[in-house]
Order: C-alpha cells, then structure tokens, then sequence
C-alpha cells in the first residue's frame, strides 16, 4: 500500500506543481508588462516594478491553487489510465473507496496550505502591495475614495450617558498612518458637540498588540472644535454675547478610543488583506455599531470555505482515473473536466457578489458552490465505479 500511496502521491504532486509554477511564471509576466507602463511615474523604476510583481503573486496563487490542482490531478490520473497504471493498480486491490481516501489525503493536504497562505501571506502580501503602491500615489496615500472610510464607536461620559463618535479617515499612507481625519462626537440627544480634524494620526494599542482592548490615537496638526452652548442658538446667541463655538488649534493631541489597531487597520485596508479571524472581529464591531456588515461576512464565510474547493478539486478529478483512455477522445474529456473546474471558480466569485447584491445569507452564498459541485463529482465518481 505504501507503494501505491507513493506512486499516487509523487504523480500527482509532480504535475499539480509544475501547472502552478506555469500559471504563476505567466501571471508573473503579464503583471510585470502591466507595470513597465509606469515606469518613470513618480520614480517608480524597474526593481519596484518587480516588488510589485512579486507582492502580486500571493493573491494569484490563493485563486489559482485549486485550478492548478484540478488540472495536475486530471492529467496525472488520465496518464495512468491512459497506459493502464491505474487497471494496474485497480487489480491489484486498489478499490473505490481506498483510492478516494488516497486522493482525500492530498485534498486535505492542500487544504492546509490554503488556510496558511489565505490567513498569513496573503494579507501579507496585499498589504504590502497596498503600502508600496501608496508611495507612488498620487495622494501619497492608499485610496480611500472620494468619501473615505467611516468608523463608529461608542463612549460612557459620567454625567452625560452614552455619546456616539464617528471617524472619518481619507487617507491611509506608506507608513501604516492616518492622514485627514476627521472625528465628530454627539451626546446622548443625537447633538454634535465637538469636532476634531488631523492631517497625521498615529494608531497605538493600549496594552498588549494580540489582546488591545483600545487605542490612543497621537494626532498632529489638530484643529478641535467644541459647541460650548446648544440652548442659544441665533439671534439670542448674538444678542447676549455668547460664544457657541470654540476653536483651538495645537500641534499635538492624544485621543484615546475603543478602536483597536486592528480594527482601524481593517476599515483602511480591502477585504482581501484581512485573515479569518481579523474578518470575525471586524464583522462583529460593524454589527455592534450597526453598520453595514454584508461584504466583510460574505468574505468571511468565502475564506472559511475556501479550503473545500481543494477536496472539490481533488475529487473532480478523480473520476477521469476511470475513464476509458485507449477508447479515444481523452483530450476533450480532459478539456471538459478543465472548463468545469474553471467554471466552478467563477460561480464560486459570482456566488458571493449575488448574495450582497440579493441579501442572501453569507455562509450560504458561501458555500453554496462547493457543496454542488462536490454532490456533482461524487455522482459521477459513483456512476463510472458502477458502471464503467
């Protein structure tokens, strides 16, 4: 058994492998020709170019794993069909069910290295994409769009209940650093009393990074002003001389908030940059200050099933091992079973954006994709077993 498991294991591997390193070698490519158009801009120059060819490759490896995986798995089980390795094999005792539980093995295997690339490196990887494009931007600074991004807390003041703070930010630079924010805090009666502009913010957490309960937020350039008086407004205000608003400017303020580093650092940066748990923890805050939460939950639940795809692939290559190679037309099977795979990707993308376009439930739009396609296969691996 153990020779069959290594015989399996080594065709497998050796051609899932050199399928990955040609799809990533073309990716590579193609990003870099894009990147030689900016050559020159803001001293973007050719070592900076292939930074960002290589940062560009954990996203491409993260979605084409499974592709590559699908294709090395139906060439290699065709190959051995095709010269009677697998009837060999077949013969020799190798049945349905142990061959399912061989190529299961290399599906979990390949499940693992999907959360560790999905949950470390390419975060990683995109953030620090993220940060080296910034430094060419033109806004010296990640993109944020035209209205920036939006935090919301809330605070216990003695004596005045619960004030509600929103946060705008507009600009995320370089260095990890906040830039145009804006802080805006109302009281208990829904009345903004105070309102805080930077032009630099410095994120620390308070305590330990890994259990930070909050942070102080070190700003610069601070404009803060306060309504000092909402009971006179108008012409009363006037006619008795009171000042409503109180403005003072200072070079440095400190502002401590419930926010956490990571929090800040997920409403800055796409979804694509944050792993699992980061996802949870943000979902959560954006459902505790009722914000729109839809988009982070669906990524949520896409990265957690995400590693499924590799058990589909793997099994929707295992039903090309018993197909008849020497009766012809091996090549267009193999094409088939190749578009479907492709296919299934796209549904899989196109799946997540129709359940936040149509409200569906996240874990269902999420996993919806590979359940059927894994149903899919294990019908036909049943069908070619029985009667094939």
């Amino acid at each position: 058994m153990n020779t069959v498991r290594r015989l399996i294991f080594r065709s497998v591997i050796s051609h899932v492998g050199f399928v990955t390193l040609a799809f990533s070698a073309l990716f590579f490519f193609i990003d870099f020709v894009e990147e030689l158009q900016d050559l020159g801009h803001r001293q973007y120059t050719l070592v900076d170019a292939l930074w960002t060819c290589l940062f560009l490759q954990g996203a491409h490896f993260y979605d084409l794993f499974p592709i590559a995986l699908l294709i090395g798995g139906i060439l290699a089980l065709a190959r051995m069909a095709q010269t009677s390795e697998f009837t060999i094999l077949r013969t020799g005792g190798l049945g349905p069910g142990r061959a399912l539980g061989l190529l299961a093995v290399l599906g979990a295997s390949a499940a693992v290295i999907m959360v560790f690339v999905g949950n470390w490196y390419v975060p990683w990887s995109e953030a620090q994409l993220a940060l080296h494009r910034a430094k060419f931007s033109t806004r010296q600074g990640l993109n944020l769009g035209h209205g920036g991004t939006w935090l919301r807390e809330r605070r216990e003041v003695p004596g005045s209940g619960f004030h509600n703070i929103t946060v705008n930010v507009g600009v995320a630079n370089s260095q990890g650093e906040l830039g145009q924010v804006r802080i805006f805090e109302f009281d208990a009666r829904g009345r903004l009393i105070r309102r805080v502009a930077a032009d630099k913010v410095h994120v620390e957490a308070m305590g330990n990074a890994a259990t930070a309960s909050g942070s102080i937020w070190h700003m610069e350039n601070v404009l803060d002003t306060r309504w000092t008086s909402h009971d006179l407004v108008g012409e009363q205000a006037v006619l008795e001389g009171s000042k409503i608003i109180a403005e003072t400017r200072q070079p440095t303020m400190d502002w401590q908030s419930s926010l956490t580093p990571l929090v800040v650092s997920a409403s800055v940066l796409p979804p694509e940059t944050m792993s699992t748990t980061a996802l949870w923890r943000y979902t959560q805050h954006l459902a505790t200050n009722a914000q729109a939460a839809q988009r982070y939950e669906i990524e949520f639940w896409t990265k957690t099933f995400y590693p499924l795809v590799c058990m589909v692939m793997v099994a929707l290559a295992l039903p090309f091992a018993y197909l008849h190679a020497r009766s012809g037309g091996m090549s267009l099977k193999i094409f088939g079973g190749i578009m479907l795979g492709i296919s299934f990707v796209l549904i899989n993308h196109i799946s997540s954006h129709l359940g936040l376009l149509h409200q569906w439930q996240p874990w269902l739009a999420a996993a919806a994709p590979s359940v059927i396609y894994l149903l899919l296969s294990m019908s036909a691996f049943i069908w070619l077993v029985r009667y094939r």
